[in-house]
Formats: structure tokens, C-alpha cells, sequence
């Protein structure tokens, strides 16, 4: 079954299935997959599209639209997170999918990728609604999830307590608790310390490297970050704590700019305060898309896919770009970018933290034995610095950018576990 993504309809997007086939297909040639295995991992293993139908708080009933992806399972049971977005389409979902296979095999974690998601609007719904819509939406996924099979996670629109409703929902309808069945969960229920920030604070880890690599330091080094949500804010606190400058910071109702730098303690206060970086008494208002194009040397993506495109890629004046959103920049930019001499870290590498403490977060519930954040954060730190030099030696010894060497050593491990386990039966 094929959907026309909405993005494929605005003229100059790029749909994000076509890009992911894309970066696949390109790695394919370079690393001279065979033609069997590039089918193979061209198409997901699982699609499982569901109907949702939901009570709402006035007595009528809503029918939601719901997806779960399962890409791959060479490597391990699938992971991936659950998105509640009024944007959610299955191309979207398909292509988040194959990119979370790639992630979790840069990293090296035993894990296939998958994805979800409601198409719906969260934040115009109660908590009850959104209770119902989750627990109807993972009784549809009992059959497909699990443990052993596919574990969900946090996305955009959806936090530790829809991950509490899902374990919940499954355990009872498997008649024991389940805590593996998720992760980003509470931690009264079997949750990882470390796993809220995780994402964010893997993504520093790797612009640190780069910039060691690179001669630089973070003390005093400028950043632009677009999107403040659970990664983007993150970031600026943990980026702020090692010395950058971060300059500029947008969410989804405006940005703020100060060339001298943020007083991220103040800013976040104003967010958790008024719900928007926006208004910043300390800051100058700015366009939104303007953080894009503000000169830096770190611009941090963290908002939706397909951001950066071949309309505003010559506008960007940043050094690095750290890719913390999934598939913010399209490959068209990716081309520009190149040319312009942009250093970019993809999103398979910047934003794998997450995917490593949710692993860090199963192995604990299947073990029932927990670790402490300093643990969390020591492994996470030396996952993430192996999975740079893995990647950046890859890049250096065959003249590649970041992105088409973080590709092509994952689609290399991805493709050796699939040539040694063969096509069954």
C-alpha cells in the first residue's frame, strides 16, 4: 500500500520515503551491495496501518488513523518511537523507520529499525482522549510489539506517560508486566535515568569530537539551535554548560537572537513560563526560519524533517551542522552544502543517543537491575565518541562526507547480517 506523502504534495519539499531510497540506493552503488540484499532493504519487513476509534470528552467518537513500520530485523528486535503529529503520514513513518536502522547500526547496538505514529493533534486533545487513543492504538499493536519483537519509544507529540499507558495496555492484555515493551518510560515503572536528556546530551558528545577534530573549542564557539522542544532545549543547556555561545533559538511560534549570546538559564525559565522562546525580554525577535541562516559555527537542526533544502542551503553561513532533527536536510542541500564547505553531522549520528539509552533502558528491564545516571551517562559518552571515529575514519579513508560514510557503514553491518542469516526459508 503506497500513500502520497503531504510533503510530496507542497512543490519544493522533498517526500521523505523518495529521500531515505535515495540515501540507500547511493550508498548501495558505492559500497557495491548486491542487488538481492538492496531489494531486501529497500522495503519494510512490517507495515500495520490501524483505525483508532476514540471517545472524546463531548461524547462524540474520532477515528484515528495509526502506523507502525517494522523496517528491519536483521540485527535485532526493532526500535523506534511513536509520533502524534497532524503531519503523520505513512511515507513519513516509512522513512523514520529505515533511518532508525541505520542509526542503531552506526551506533553498533543490536537493533533493526522502526516507526510510529497517530495522525492526530495532541495538543488539542485532554488527557483522557489522548489515554483512550493510546490504549486502543497499542491493543491494534499487541501482536506486532513486545520485548522480543519491537519495542516503542517517545517521539514528537507523545512523552513517558503515553509510554506508561502502552506498558500498561500490553501487560494487560498479556496478563503479566511487560517493562521491556518500552522504553522512555517513568522511572517508577522500570525508566532509565538518563533517558530524557539522552538525546540531546549524545548530540553534544559528537559536536565535541568534531570540534577537537577540527581544532576548535567550545569555549566561545556559537551556536544556532531551531527547535526547543525535549531535544532541541537540551542541547542549549548542556551546549551552554561547556562553553559555547548560543546565540539564536527558535520553536514552533518564533525565535529570539542575541549575537552576544543567551542567558540559557533565563530563556528556558521565559519558555516553561509563557510556552514559547518568543518575547524573550533579553533577545531581539527574529523569523523563525532566520536561525537557519544566523552565521555560527554550530547550527543545530532539531525541529521536523526536510528543514534544510535546496531554497535556503546556500543562506547557510554555519561551519557544522549538527543534525540533531531526523533528516533535516535534504539531498540536494546535502550538494550545496558540500560545495560550500559546511561540515555536516548526520542525523544516523548525531541524534543516536536517544536509540542507545533506550537500549541501555531494555537491557535493564530485562534484566530488573538499574543502573545510575552516571553509568547511563559514562556508556552513552563511549558508544557515541566510538560511533564518531568509526564513522569519521570511514569518511577519511575514502573521501567521503559524514553522511555518505555514516551510511555506508551501517548499510555494510545491516547487509552482513543479512547475508550471513540468508533469506528464509
Amino acid at each position: 500500500m503506497t500513500v502520497t506523502s503531504k510533503d510530496a504534495q507542497t512543490e519544493g519539499t522533498v517526500n521523505p520515503r523518495e529521500m531515505a531510497l535515495q540515501q540507500l540506493a547511493e550508498s548501495a552503488e558505492r559500497i557495491g551491495l548486491s542487488e538481492a540484499i538492496h531489494k531486501k532493504l529497500a522495503k519494510p519487513k512490517r507495515i500495520v496501518i490501524v483505525y483508532i476509534p476514540t471517545l472524546m470528552d463531548d461524547g462524540g467518537f474520532e477515528v484515528f488513523t495509526g502506523y507502525r513500520v517494522q523496517h528491519s530485523m536483521e540485527r535485532g528486535p526493532c526500535k523506534g518511537g511513536i509520533r502524534y503529529h497532524p503531519d503523520v503520514t505513512l511515507d513519513e513513518v516509512i522513512a523514520l523507520a529505515m533511518w532508525m536502522t541505520w542509526k542503531c547500526a552506526v551506533v553498533n547496538i543490536p537493533y533493526g529499525g522502526a516507526k510510529g505514529g497517530v495522525t492526530c493533534d495532541p495538543q488539542s486533545m485532554s488527557q483522557g482522549e489522548l489515554e483512550r487513543m493510546t490504549r486502543r492504538f497499542t491493543s491494534e499493536l499487541v501482536e506486532v510489539i513486545g520485548p522480543e519483537k519491537d519495542i516503542p519509544a517517545p517521539d514528537m507529540g507523545t512523552n513517558e506517560q503515553v509510554m506508561a499507558w502502552m506498558m500498561d495496555t500490553y501487560s494487560m492484555n498479556k496478563g503479566y508486566v511487560v517493562p521491556g515493551v518500552v522504553t522512555g518510560k517513568p522511572l517508577s515503572l522500570g525508566g532509565s535515568r538518563g533517558r530524557s536528556e539522552a538525546t540531546g546530551r549524545g548530540c553534544i558528545f559528537v559536536i565535541e569530537k568534531v570540534l577537537r577534530a577540527k581544532g576548535m573549542s567550545p569555549e566561545g564557539a556559537t551556536m544556532a539551535v531551531q527547535g526547543f522542544g525535549k531535544v532541541g532545549s537540551v542541547t542549549v543547556r548542556l551546549a551552554s554548560e561547556i562553553g559555547f555561545d548560543v546565540i539564536a533559538v527558535s520553536d514552533i511560534w518564533g525565535a529570539v537572537y542575541n549575537r552576544r549570546g543567551l542567558d540559557v538559564d533565563a530563556l528556558l525559565k521565559h519558555a516553561r513560563e509563557t510556552g514559547s522562546v518568543k518575547g524573550f525580554p533579553e533577545a531581539e525577535d527574529i523569523a523563525r526560519d532566520d536561525v537557519l541562516t544566523i552565521k555560527c559555527d554550530v547550527l543545530v537542526p532539531a525541529a521536523l524533517e526536510g528543514t534544510i533544502t535546496k531554497h535556503n542551503a546556500e543562506q547557510v553561513q554555519a561551519r557544522i551542522i549538527a543534525e540533531a532533527a531526523n533528516g533535516p536536510t535534504t539531498p540536494d542541500a546535502q550538494q550545496i552544502l558540500d560545495d560550500k564547505g559546511v561540515f555536516v553531522i548526520p542525523d544516523i549520528l548525531t541524534n543516536a543517543g536517544g536509540a542507545t539509552v533506550s537500549y541501555f533502558e531494555w537491557v535493564q528491564s530485562i534484566q530488573a537491575y538499574f543502573w545510575s545516571e552516571e553509568e547511563v551517562n559514562s556508556n552513552l559518552r563511549k558508544v557515541m565518541i566510538q560511533a564518531f571515529h568509526d564513522v569519521y575514519a570511514m569518511s577519511e579513508a575514502n573521501g567521503l562526507n559524514m553522511r555518505d560514510a555514516a551510511m555506508d557503514l551501517a548499510v555494510s553491518r545491516v547487509a552482513e547480517a543479512q547475508r550471513l542469516r540468508g533469506i528464509y526459508p
